[in-house]
């Protein structure tokens, strides 16, 4: 792992950084190859009984929400949306919707029907869950992600008060000992510094992670950073390669945002082997998706999945087998529940109508 000394030379002098990005490459081709994934997350609703993250859009629209049940989402949206990245060869990145949207029998019954329509395992991104309630997703969800977005104690106060770090690290500490992949999810771009960076590898080391999701931010309006910039993208680059550097086999996926798409060359190179935090289907298929497609093409990259094939997305070709994900890395669909079967049947016309409502979505702009 990287000292502090070292950490701090990354951001203060260039050639550093350049040394960092060019070994960081390295091993990222020699622990995961040129492999690439097109990573979303599922929002299951948009309701969080904490909603206090002073970036968060969902705790602006705690004003307007009084219920949880009406933030929730259609199963059957939430079923097409799955179907559609599957057919993509998009990535379930986990599945989310905020703090106390749903009870625990609702939750495993959409992991056990999204992980069936994505045909592969689900990571799990929904609040604090104790070992009983981890058991109950035992067989259709791989790994469970901790939303930590900040180490730095002071900043963590201001920023995320309703989420201590402590319940956070017990979940995944418990989780890691129950057999599931463990993850966090980090935001840059939220007045954190620099000596952050060597207590993210700290925290990394000690929960033994086999993912991170390192998100650029992304001001929403009405929040306390709606005026901030996104972070730098040799910044955030620099970040992502000290994690590289420091933990060769960990899996870094990058987050960036429509504005910030020339960044995702760099991400690459500095260690990121997937990329996430696009709108799917207001970006399909124009400039924007086939910009994602050329950065990950410049950076010597193999994509896997589709930004672009309209044929792929409208059923009438199937995604070659070399660029689906499921066939690459050779999955076997998830065992799900009779009762989770009986109700993806019962879903069926109304999941159709929404796929067709969502392909429909993007051929307008042709």
């Amino acid at each position: 792992m990287l000292t502090p000394k070292e950490v701090s030379q990354l951001f203060s002098d260039s050639e550093h950084l350049l040394e960092a990005l060019a070994e960081a490459n390295a091993l990222t081709l020699k622990h995961h190859g040129s492999y690439v994934t097109l990573e979303r997350a599922i929002f299951l609703s948009w309701w969080c009984s904490v909603a206090s993250c002073a970036f968060c859009y969902m705790a602006k629209q705690k004003e307007k929400l009084r219920e949880a049940e009406k933030a929730k989402r259609a199963p059957w949206r939430i079923l097409a949306e799955a179907e559609l990245m599957r057919r993509l060869g998009w990535e379930v990145e986990f599945l989310s919707g905020g703090y106390g949207a749903y009870t625990l029998e609702e939750l495993r019954l959409l992991a056990e029907m999204v992980a069936y329509a994505a045909q592969s395992k689900v990571w799990l991104n929904v609040g604090v869950l104790n070992s009983e309630e981890l058991e109950q997703f035992k067989g259709v969800v791989e790994g469970v992600t901790g939303s930590v977005e900040c180490v730095s104690k002071k900043l963590r106060s201001e920023i995320v008060p309703g989420k201590p770090l402590a319940p956070i690290k017990r979940m995944l500490i418990e989780a890691k000992e129950m057999g599931y992949a463990t993850g966090i999810t980090i935001i840059l771009g939220l007045g954190e510094s620099v000596a952050d960076t060597y207590t993210l590898l700290e925290l990394i080391q000690e929960l033994k992670l086999d993912r991170i999701t390192i998100y650029a931010l992304n001001p929403h309006r009405g929040t306390r950073y709606e005026y901030s910039p996104p972070p730098a993208s040799l910044y955030q680059a620099g970040v992502i390669a000290a994690v590289r550097t420091s933990f060769p086999e960990i899996k870094i996926i990058s987050g960036t945002w429509v504005d910030q798409l020339p960044n995702i060359g760099i991400a690459l190179l500095a260690g990121a082997n997937g990329i996430t935090k696009f709108p799917l289907f207001s970006m399909f298929g124009t400039r924007h998706g086939r910009k994602v497609e050329e950065e990950v093409r410049h950076a010597g990259r193999k994509l896997l999945g589709t930004f672009s094939d309209v044929d792929v997305l409208q059923g009438s070709k199937s995604l070659e087998p070399e660029r689906d994900p499921r066939r690459v890395f050779k999955r076997s669909p998830p065992e799900i529940s009779q009762e989770a079967k009986e109700r993806l049947e019962h879903f069926k016309p109304r999941v159709k109508e929404a796929m067709t409502e969502y392909v429909e979505k993007v051929l307008k702009k042709y």
